[in-house]
Formats: structure tokens, sequence, C-alpha cells
């Protein structure tokens, strides 16, 4: 369909005022060593271009092309006088759409064709207003019409919001999916696995694909209250999702039942109907979990090889794996506390308890920063300041007696954010099992700035988790 665009009286005018203000701008920012000036003297007249880009869209001056989009399934169409030149800057697809004719009908879906407009702003002015519920039709039409800076803008908008607790996780991760965006799909994958209590319990859990499960069940950073709540999520699901005989049984054996006391295993064995109606297919592993139970960790290896997953505790957030902390104030002065936990994930180790001591200092200076008061010559040298420093958290148990002898600890820290009225974790820290402290922790944070995306209310909330391994079980993954 061939139509020439129109244009308005004066059109033309404006259409070529705004280039003209494009050519001053660009000669007036590459004058320099004018009247004897070292530098040249910088004239800025780019908020005045986009106002007058702004203005071209919204009234359609000079324009010489015609874009009609179609919601698909449906009769509504919008309809956008647009510029060829502007059109083609941005996208080779409208180049080559709009080579040799003037008007275009696009079919596009529901939720690309309502937020077309803005798709449409962004080729003029390089910006628009996201919406959480627009971010996908906006990433789904700049990876259509190949504008690779709104696609990058977009995903880093979604990444961003991700961290903060916002985004929609599940539907983005399908849709990283789709489309191949791997940086999404791994930021969807960590903010599921580090919030799998509240997604557990949201609407979005039931729009879990079994192959997002596949993903997120073998791994060992998933944080939820105890492997119990694990159960119950999973048996949820399968409710839900009704998937075939050998997704579930996949699913059930990814448990980790080792980690579950005798007492509620024999509950679920009893009341399960995930279990009644698939209890076959992880006999073999509810025996050994009693087993690991009933007997010392050193005496069952002797029968079972236990170097595997299923023995090894995920991020608990029972009192029997760590403890909460919440620090007022944290820029102000170094705090301490201690805490216990279980030896080991063993029914034999159940009863014995292992003391922590923990030490926060918000400005911890390494040795290559402190202070050195002379050098060789005797000359005064600057005391370092307050601020080079960076947070510190140091984890140590209270003493190495008998208790923890064969005992190795894997400690991880994480911080949590408040969105929606939820406490949600942002970041997570991993301790080496040898080390007694993370070397990473805290260090981009601004404990000083009250706004601070690490701080909820001026406070730092932590919890602070151990996982306790025995050293002739377990090999600790890399």
């Amino acid at each position: 369909m061939l139509r020439l665009g129109y244009a308005k009286p004066g059109s033309w005018a404006s259409f070529w005022a705004i280039l003209t203000l494009v050519g001053l701008a660009t000669r007036a920012a590459q004058r320099a060593d004018v009247g004897g000036e070292s530098t040249g003297t910088s004239i800025n007249h780019s908020q005045l271009l986009l106002q007058r880009l702004q203005e071209l869209l919204r009234q359609g001056n000079a324009s010489d092309v015609v874009l009609r989009v179609q919601a698909a399934g449906t009769d509504e169409v919008r309809v956008f006088h647009a510029h060829r030149l502007l059109l083609g800057l941005h996208s080779e697809l409208f180049r080559e759409l709009l080579r040799n004719q003037s008007e275009a009908v696009l079919q596009e879906p529901r939720d690309c064709a309502a937020v077309f407009d803005k798709f449409i702003r962004y080729l003029y002015c390089g910006e628009l207003t996201v919406l959480l519920a627009q971010a996908i039709p906006l990433h789904r039409l700049a990876t259509k019409y190949g504008v690779a800076s709104l696609q990058r803008g977009v995903a880093d908008y979604m990444r961003a919001h991700l961290a903060g607790g916002a985004g929609p996780a599940v539907g983005w991760y399908h849709y990283a999916v789709s489309t191949g965006d791997e940086a999404l799909r791994q930021s969807c994958l960590q903010f599921l696995a580090w919030n799998l209590s509240a997604v557990a319990g949201s609407a979005e859990w039931g729009a879990v694909s079994p192959e997002l499960l596949g993903q997120l069940l073998p791994r060992s950073d998933l944080v939820l209250q105890d492997e119990l709540e694990l159960f119950h999520a999973l048996e949820t699901w399968l409710g839900r999702a009704r998937p075939p005989p050998a997704v579930a049984e996949r699913a059930l054996r990814a448990i980790r039942y080792p980690m579950i006391p005798p007492a509620q295993l024999f509950q679920l064995q009893a009341r399960s109907a995930a279990l009644a109606r698939h209890g076959d297919a992880v006999a073999d592993l509810l025996l050994q979990a009693y087993q690991f139970h009933a007997a010392s960790p050193l005496h069952f290896a002797k029968f079972f090889d236990v170097n595997g997953s299923a023995f090894l505790p995920r991020n608990y957030l029972a009192p029997a794996w760590g403890a909460p902390w919440v620090i007022n104030n944290p820029a102000r002065d170094d705090r301490s506390t201690s805490f216990q936990t279980q030896l080991g994930p063993s029914g034999h180790d159940a009863g014995r308890r292992v003391t922590w001591n923990v030490l926060f200092s918000p400005r911890w200076l390494p040795v290559s920063l402190r202070p050195v008061y002379a050098d060789a010559a005797g000359t005064a040298l600057p005391a370092a300041r307050p601020e080079d420093g960076r947070p510190r958290l140091v984890v140590t148990p209270a003493s190495s007696g008998g208790d923890a002898a064969g005992v190795s600890f894997q400690k991880t820290v994480l911080v949590g954010a408040r969105q929606h009225g939820r406490l949600l974790v942002r970041h997570a820290y991993s301790f080496h099992q040898s080390s007694e402290e993370a070397g990473d922790f805290l260090a981009h944070a601004d404990l000083q700035r009250r706004n601070s995306e690490y701080l909820v209310e001026n406070a730092l909330h932590l919890h602070l988790i151990v996982k306790p391994v025995y050293h002739t079980l377990i090999r600790t993954p890399k």
C-alpha cells in the first residue's frame, strides 16, 4: 500500500529548524581556542532538541510515513505519523520496510500494540518510562525491530527490579528462555533461589514450568525455612501442574530427605498425597534417610557413598542452622553477637551444638591501608581515612573442642531488603570452609547513605547460616 505522508502548513520549516539546531549545537560544541581561550565553551541545546523532537512526533509535522499498528485478534488499529529518517536511524528493519513505501501495517500482539507509542517515543527521544507489566512487550518490540540500545536498557531494568524483589521472576525467566537472554535467565534463577519461600507462597508458583523446577531443585543455594518447606511447595506444584509421572518422580527424588528429621519423615509417609502416588519412586531415598539419622555419620559412611548433595544442607533459615541479626545504624560502630547451630544434619548429632561469635565492623582497614606513622627516613605519613575502610564480618567458633572435630562449616550471610512489605534476599555472601570471613562482604555498599539498597529503615538485615559438612563424607563442590 502506497500513500504519501501528510504535512501541516509550515511543518517543513519546523523540521528544518530542528536540523538547524542540531547543526548549531554540534558546531558550538566543537569550537575551541576562540578569543585566546585555552579550551572551547560548550553550548548545549540537547534538551531543546529533545523537546522539538517530541513535538515533531506528537504533531506529525513533516511526517513522510504512516504506521498502522493492529493488535492481533482485534480490529483495534493505532495510527502513528512518523519520519522515515528517524525510524531508520535506529532500526535496519524499519529502513528496509519503508524504503519503497510510505505506509505500513504492523501486526503486533496486544501487549506490544499497547506500548507501541512508548516504543516510537524512544526512537525519537531516546528515553521512556517503563512499568513492570510493560517490560516484556517493550523488550519484544526492541528485539523484533533490532533496537539494540532499548533491548539492553529494558534487560538492565528487568535485572535491577529482580534484585529489588519487584519483578515477576517466573514470567521473566520463561521469557528469557524463549529469547535466549542468558544473563536475564541467570538473574531470574538467582532471585528465585534466594527467595524461594516468598515465591512458593505466591501466585507465581503455579506458573513454574517443569524445566524451571528442574533447574531449581538441585541447587544448594536455595533459601527456605527447611527441607520440609521445599517438599510441601513441591507437593503443591504437583497438585496444580499434574505433570507426567516421570516428571513428578524426578522432582521428588531431588528432595534431600536426610535433611528432614525422622519424625517429620514418618508424617510425610502417612499423610502426603504425592508420596501415596509416587512413593515407590523414592522408597530407597527414604530408607537411606532413616539409616543416616539412626547411625553415627562415620559408621554410616562405612557402608554408603554419601559424597553427594543429598547430605549437604541448603541455606535453611530454621534456628538449627543460623540466626537473624538486625544491625541498626550500621555505619556507627563495631557490633558483635553470638548464636548456636546444630553440629551436623544427622539425627546422631541433633542434640550437639556449636556456638559462634560474630563481629561486624563498618570501616575495617586491610593491612595495606592501615596507618603507618613514619617511613624509613622518619617522615610522617598521613593516616588512612575512615572512609577508606570497608565493612567486615567475621564468624568464628567459640571453641575448637571435640564437639566440632571432623566437621567443617560452610558459612553464608544473607542481606535482606524490604519490597512491598516483604523482606527479600538481595545479596548473599559465602565463606570458604577454612575462612572466617567473606572477602567481598558489602564491598560496594555505602552504609552512610540512609536510602542505601543494603538498608531497611537505616538497618542492616542479615541472616547468618552455617552448613555443617562432615570431612570424611562430603567433598565440597567448587
